[in-house]
């Protein structure tokens, strides 16, 4: 997953930091959301690629925000967050229109699942991404190249998960800043640039072509023979 912009809605700053750093640190971007109403104010003014909304929160519930968000059309997918197995308390989330959930207390390697099952099904994409010559496992975090593993940092394969599931489609930088990193940095850097540089080393095009092209003031692409 992180190549996938996260939303998590979470007043506890201490589950709320857990839950950050897991999804960081697997090279999620996450935004963080500490009341309901800046969730649905987040939600709909962004396009996440899930949310893991708590559904006990300060003011407005999870349950409430859930069904806000439906109403207003939002689709993104929506990983419920509660303290209480109740079955009553799961049945009505997902009756206001979550996807899943979780209960607390969960293990980091369970919530990492549920989010790769949801951005599947955002994306319509599965375990495995292949474009020309390349497959990408998004599950062993490994890309092979006509069979060969390519060893790629977190970002470069960020970027190249990104980059794949939109093939052939061209992807604007600022997408690429918005999914792969959080938007926080500089956005007048050259870092994309930088690391489109570096897969292009890992994975050069045949002769004088690229396998990631640059499409001069709109962005970039992944491009086959």
């Amino acid at each position: 997953m992180a190549r996938m912009r996260i939303l998590v809605v979470e007043d506890e700053r201490r589950v709320a930091s857990f839950v950050s750093r897991a999804l960081r640190e697997n090279s999620y971007a996450v935004d963080l959301a500490e009341t309901g109403e800046k969730a649905i104010e987040m939600a709909t003014a962004t396009t996440y690629d899930s949310i893991l909304l708590d559904i006990r929160l300060p003011g407005l519930s999870g349950i409430q925000v859930c069904r806000e968000l439906r109403e207003a059309k939002v689709d993104t997918p929506i990983l419920m967050l509660t303290a209480r197995g109740l079955v009553e308390q799961r049945v009505e989330g997902l009756d206001a229109g979550a996807d899943d959930y979780l209960t607390k207390p969960f293990a980091v390697a369970e919530l990492l699942a549920r989010v790769r099952a949801l951005t599947r099904r955002r994306t319509g994409k599965g375990r495995l991404l292949r474009y020309a010559d390349l497959e990408l496992d998004r599950h062993e975090r490994r890309l092979t190249r006509a069979g060969r593993t390519v060893t790629l940092t977190a970002k470069e394969f960020a970027l190249l998960e990104f980059l794949m599931s939109r093939a052939p489609d061209i992807v604007s930088r600022s997408e690429i800043i918005e999914h792969v990193w959080d938007v926080h940095f500089d956005t007048g850097t050259n870092l994309v640039e930088v690391y489109v540089n570096r897969l292009r080393q890992k994975i050069p095009g045949e002769g004088n072509s690229k396998l990631i092209q640059t499409i001069h003031g709109v962005g970039y692409r992944v491009k086959g023979e």
